[in-house]
C-alpha cells in the first residue's frame, strides 16, 4: 500500500505580491512533494492565500475596493505566480474566503468551545496590524514593533473571546518529548520549550465586528468575527474536507500510514509549533507530525530585505531574467535550508555561471555530443540495471535538507568531468572506438541518474536532459552564460 503524504506551505497574506521568502517556502514544499510522489507516495500538497483580518481590510480600503473584490483579484495573481514558480499543477489551492473553509473554521471553533477552551472577557492590549499579533512591552523596541517599526500600534480595548492557551503548556512539552523529530531543525523545538516554560497566556480569538468586519463570523455571536490567525490555521485541515469529508481527512491527516508536514518561516514557529498544536489538542485532533522551519532571506551584509532599504529581490524578476528552474536552483542549492541566507543579484549570477552554464549545462552538452552516433540510445533496461539513486541523496531529502541533496547531485557532475579529463574519450575514440564508447556510455548513464535526482528540483531542465538521453544527442543550449 502506498504511504500517504500531506505537505503544506503557510498561507501568505494577499495584501502584497509574493516576495523571495514566500517563493523559497513554496518552491521547497513543491520539491518535497515531487520527490515523495517519485518515491511512490500518494501526495496532498496544500498552499493558498490568507484573506481575512485588519491588514487585508486596510489594503482593500486603500485600493478603493471591497475586501472580497480585492482578495478575488489577488488570488488570481497568486495562482499565476505559482505557475511561474514551476509549482506542480497537482497542488491544492485554498482560500480562507472559500465557503467550505468558512464552515470548517466555524465547526472548529464550536469544537474548541464545546470542550471548554473558549471564553469571553474584556481586555486591553497593543496590537501590530503588520504582524496581526498582540505585542507585550518586552517585545517592543522604542515602543514599536521590531518587525514593523513604521506602523503605529493599535490599542485594542474591548470584549473578546479568548482561547485557553494557558492550559496547554504541559501538554505541548509532552508532545515535543514524545515526538523528538517534531521540528526540524531541532533547536527550534528548544526555543519553543523555553517560550512555554515562561508561561503561556490565553490569546484573543475574536474582534468586534463593529470595528473590523472582515472576518469569519463567530458561531452564535453576530457581534464578533474570528481573529485572523485562528481562522487561517484551520486551513490545514479544512483543505482536506474536514469536518464533512472525514474519509479524505483520515487518509491524509489522522489515519495510519500517513505523514503530515508543514513548512514555515522562523518568525512563524510559535504559531505553527505551539498555538496550532494547542488548538488541535483542544479540538481532539491529531497534531502535525513534522514542522520544517526556514531561515530568512537577507540582503548583502546580513541585512533583512525591505522595500525601504531597496535591497529586495523580486522572484518574478529572477524568472524573467533567467527562468523558473534557475530560480528553483538558487533557492534549493544556494539558500541554506534552515538558517538565514544573504542574497544579492551578483551572487546569484556568479552561481549561475559557475554551476549551471559552466557546470551542469557544459557537462551534459559535452558528454551527449560525444555520444551522438557512437552507440544506440540507452535502453530503459540498461538504466534500471545500473542506476540506483544515491542513498545519501535520499537521506538528505528525508531530513528535508534540499541543499545537501543538490550538493550530492553536483558531486556526481564533478565526477563525470573528472572521468572525462582523466580518460580523454574524445581522443581515445580515434584509436579505440569501442573503449571510448564504453566510457561515454557510462557517463550517459550517470547523467540519466543525475536527471532523475534533479527532477523534483528543476523539472523542466530534467525533462530536456531526459529527452536528450532518450535520443542520444546533445540537447539545445541549456544555460547561456551571463556576462
Amino acid at each position: 500500500m502506498k504511504k500517504n503524504f500531506y505537505i503544506t506551505t503557510t498561507l501568505p497574506y494577499v495584501n502584497a505580491p509574493l516576495h523571495l521568502g514566500h517563493a523559497t517556502e513554496i518552491v521547497r514544499v513543491d520539491a518535497i512533494a515531487r520527490y515523495k510522489k517519485l518515491q511512490g507516495c500518494e501526495v496532498f500538497f496544500n498552499t493558498g492565500t490568507d484573506e481575512h483580518g485588519m491588514k487585508i481590510f486596510e489594503a482593500a480600503k486603500t485600493a478603493g475596493q471591497t475586501p472580497q473584490e480585492y482578495t478575488n483579484a489577488c488570488a488570481v495573481l497568486f495562482k499565476d505566480t505559482l505557475k511561474k514558480l514551476g509549482v506542480t499543477e497537482e497542488a491544492h489551492y485554498i482560500r480562507t474566503t472559500d465557503e467550505h473553509h468558512i464552515m470548517a473554521a466555524q465547526a472548529f471553533w464550536k469544537k474548541c468551545a464545546d470542550n471548554g477552551f473558549i471564553y469571553k472577557k474584556n481586555y486591553k492590549t497593543k496590537y501590530c496590524v503588520g504582524c496581526e499579533e498582540e505585542k507585550t512591552d518586552s517585545e517592543l523596541v522604542d515602543g514599536k514593533c521590531s518587525v514593523h517599526p513604521n506602523l503605529e500600534l493599535e490599542i485594542i480595548d474591548e470584549e473578546n473571546y479568548f482561547f485557553k492557551y494557558s492550559e496547554f503548556g504541559e501538554k505541548l512539552l509532552k508532545y515535543y518529548n514524545d515526538n523528538p523529530n517534531f521540528i526540524i531543525p531541532d533547536y527550534r523545538t528548544n526555543e519553543l520549550r523555553e517560550f512555554i516554560k515562561r508561561g503561556l497566556n490565553d490569546f484573543s480569538v475574536s474582534r468586534l465586528k463593529s470595528k473590523m468586519s472582515w472576518g469569519i463570523p463567530v458561531p452564535g455571536d453576530d457581534e464578533h468575527v474570528m481573529y485572523v490567525w485562528f481562522d487561517a490555521l484551520t486551513n490545514y485541515i479544512s483543505t482536506l474536507g474536514w469536518p464533512d469529508n472525514l474519509e479524505n481527512f483520515e487518509k491524509f491527516w489522522s489515519g495510519a500510514g500517513t505523514e503530515t508536514v508543514q513548512f514555515c518561516g522562523k518568525d512563524n514557529t510559535r504559531f505553527q509549533g505551539a498555538m496550532w498544536q494547542a488548538m488541535l489538542m483542544a479540538a481532539d485532533i491529531k497534531g502535525t507530525d513534522k514542522i520544517i522551519v526556514d531561515g530568512f532571506i537577507m540582503g548583502e551584509g546580513g541585512v533583512k530585505m525591505s522595500k525601504s532599504l531597496g535591497n529586495v529581490i523580486d522572484p518574478l524578476e529572477i524568472i524573467n531574467e533567467y527562468n523558473s528552474d534557475i530560480l528553483r536552483y538558487f533557492i534549493l542549492r544556494e539558500f541554506h535550508p534552515f538558517e538565514d541566507t544573504p542574497v544579492s543579484a551578483k551572487s546569484l549570477k556568479d552561481s549561475y555561471n559557475a554551476n549551471l552554464a559552466n557546470g551542469l549545462g557544459n557537462t551534459v552538452s559535452r558528454v551527449m555530443k560525444m555520444a551522438e552516433g557512437l552507440f544506440e540510445p540507452i535502453s530503459d533496461l540498461e538504466k534500471l540495471q545500473i542506476n540506483v539513486v544515491a542513498t545519501d541523496y535520499v537521506f538528505a531529502l528525508e531530513n528535508y535538507n534540499m541543499q545537501n541533496a543538490m550538493n550530492i547531485i553536483w558531486s556526481h557532475i564533478s565526477e563525470i568531468d573528472k572521468t572525462i579529463q582523466e580518460t580523454e574519450p574524445f581522443k581515445l575514440v580515434k584509436v579505440d572506438r569501442e573503449a571510448a564508447a564504453k566510457i561515454i556510455k557510462e557517463q550517459v548513464l550517470k547523467i540519466d541518474l543525475i536527471t532523475r535526482m534533479l527532477a523534483p528540483f528543476m523539472p523542466e531542465t530534467a525533462a530536456k536532459i531526459t529527452q536528450a538521453v532518450a535520443e542520444n544527442k546533445k540537447p539545445e543550449n541549456l544555460f547561456s552564460r551571463k556576462d
